[in-house]
Order: C-alpha cells, then sequence, then structure tokens
C-alpha cells in the first residue's frame, strides 16, 4: 500500500518525465534567451553612452514594454519564467535519478534549486513591470538598502561577504563550464552536429564567459562592501557593467560583455531548440 508522501513523489516523478514539461521549458528558455539579448543591448548601449537605462534584467524588461506590445510580451517573459521555476524545481525535488552518486546527486538538485530562485526572482521582475509596479529606477538603491540592513544584523559583514564569495563560485563555474565546453551536455545530438553545433558551441563559450566574468564583478563588489562596511559599493549586474565601463578599455570591454550576452541569449534559443533534459 502505497503512502501519500510515496503517492506524491511518483506523481512528481510522472510529471518530470512528460513531453509536456519539455515543451515548458523551451518556452521558459526562449524568454530567458530574450532577457539576455536585451541585457545584451543594453550593456552595448552603455558603452556607447546611454546612462539612462539599467543594464539587468528588470532593465531589460522595461525596455521590452517600451516596444508595441510590449506590456503582452513582458507578461509572456514573466510566464515563461514561472515555467523554467516549475522545470528547476522538479529537478530539485525528485531530478537527476540517474546519478547513482548521492553527493552528486544532491549538489545538482542543490544547484536545480538556485536556478529557480533565479528564475522566480526574474518572473517576479516581469509581473511587476508588467502590472506597472516595477521601480523604474534600476536595482542599484534596492540592493543597497538590502546590503545595508544585512550588513546591521550581527555578522552581517560576513555574510555579504560571504554571499560575494558565493557569487563568484558561480562566476568561476560558469568559466570552467565555457573551458569543458561541458553546456554541450544540454543539446540534443542534433544540435552538437555539424556546422550548426560549431555554432552553438561557440555561443555557448562566448556566452557562459561573459556571464562568468560579469557575476565574478558582482561579487567582487560585495565583498569589498562587506570589507569596507559600505553598503553603496556593492550593486547587481548593473552596477558591475558599470565598474567595467570604468576600466581602462572600458567601452571596448562592455561591448564585448554585451555582445556576449547576446550570445548567451541565442545560445538559450538553440536550448530550447534542442533541449536534452
Amino acid at each position: 500500500m502505497s503512502t501519500p508522501g510515496n503517492t506524491a513523489d511518483n506523481a512528481a516523478r510522472q510529471v518530470d518525465d512528460s513531453d509536456w514539461l519539455d515543451r515548458a521549458a523551451s518556452a521558459g528558455l526562449v524568454a530567458f534567451g530574450v532577457v539576455h539579448l536585451i541585457i545584451g543591448w543594453l550593456a552595448v548601449q552603455l558603452a556607447l553612452g546611454d546612462r539612462e537605462s539599467s543594464a539587468d534584467s528588470e532593465g531589460a524588461l522595461q525596455q521590452l514594454q517600451e516596444q508595441p506590445l510590449g506590456t503582452a510580451l513582458v507578461w509572456a517573459v514573466g510566464i515563461g519564467m514561472v515555467l523554467l521555476v516549475v522545470w528547476k524545481g522538479l529537478d530539485a525535488a525528485v531530478g537527476y535519478r540517474e546519478e547513482t552518486d548521492d553527493k552528486k546527486r544532491l549538489r545538482k538538485r542543490v544547484v536545480a534549486a538556485g536556478k529557480a530562485v533565479l528564475y522566480a526572482v526574474i518572473a517576479v521582475s516581469a509581473f511587476r513591470v508588467a502590472s506597472g509596479s516595477g521601480s523604474g529606477g534600476g536595482s542599484k538603491d534596492g540592493t543597497d538598502s538590502t546590503t545595508a540592513k544585512v550588513m546591521d544584523l550581527p555578522g552581517g559583514q560576513i555574510l555579504v561577504g560571504a554571499a560575494g564569495l558565493a557569487v563568484i563560485g558561480v562566476g568561476i563555474a560558469l568559466l570552467v563550464i565555457a573551458w569543458k565546453e561541458s553546456y554541450l551536455k544540454k543539446l540534443d545530438g542534433e544540435g552538437r552536429s555539424g556546422d550548426t553545433g560549431t555554432a552553438y558551441r561557440v555561443l555557448g563559450r562566448v556566452g557562459h564567459v561573459a556571464k562568468g566574468i560579469a557575476l565574478g564583478v558582482v561579487g567582487g563588489l560585495f565583498v569589498y562592501a562587506a570589507v569596507t562596511h559600505e553598503a553603496d559599493k556593492s550593486g547587481g549586474l548593473d552596477e558591475a557593467l558599470r565598474t567595467v565601463l570604468e576600466q581602462p578599455y572600458g567601452p571596448v570591454l562592455l561591448t564585448l560583455m554585451g555582445l556576449g550576452f547576446a550570445a548567451y541569449g541565442l545560445f538559450c534559443f538553440a536550448w530550447a531548440r534542442h533541449l536534452d533534459r
């Protein structure tokens, strides 16, 4: 006789193995790709002198909303992100059953849970922008405020520093993924073969490198804020890209990073078409 817990687990496994989840994941990846394409475009615009727009996911969604049928498109992106939350949430709960090493399975499920949280944050931003409740002023002020509140807690500087190191770790992981080309495992055989597969390989490598560097800078800003106890030194993706802009040859570097984010967006489209879960 099956227990309620076993019944729920079996139901989750059936959903995880279903064809509709493949279609839902593909739709979500297209939405994720759109967000990265717009972030790439905003980064290039920032490199060319546009200081008004925020080059992060919320800024990208606000730019998308300004286009014809923009509100409907932002709603669609939000729904796509929710579909990714469902996908990665199921992976976190019952995924990677083929993995025989319990520690590796646990690690993959924890990573999946982290991705689900990321997608959920973007989904919330999309729904806020679509409903007209978005901040409209970028994410830095909110990041400063949150960082300041955390640093005022007992051990707050350690928490902020640890968060920064964790983000740096994610950035390094993306660079390792780019080096090993392990992102190709996300594609089916057709997506890895021929000239098309070669193009996807390049897009994936460039995109993962750009994201890895950007997250490394984001993490570095948080670590610096923790060490100096200056919350205004922290920041999200937009602040990280502006920091890159301030470096020698900053406009050139930022343009390359923007193109890298665009490449990641195109890779998401390829991933959606040749998804291998």
